[in-house]
């Protein structure tokens, strides 16, 4: 079954992602560290999907 919260956490952050490119905005910015919590929220629940398995 397809985890649906993984997906939309990967789509956040891709899109946050090339906004920043575009722009090229710099490290602190708002779009900056909401990437920096997805990255962490996207580890801590792969290393719960891991332990399930």
């Amino acid at each position: 079954m397809a985890d649906l919260y993984l997906k939309a956490l990967e789509s956040e952050r891709k899109s946050l992602w090339a906004t920043c490119r575009l722009k090229g905005l710099a490290h602190g910015t708002p779009e900056r560290l909401r990437i920096a919590e997805l990255d962490e929220l996207l580890r801590e629940h792969k290393a719960k999907a891991g332990r399930k398995a």
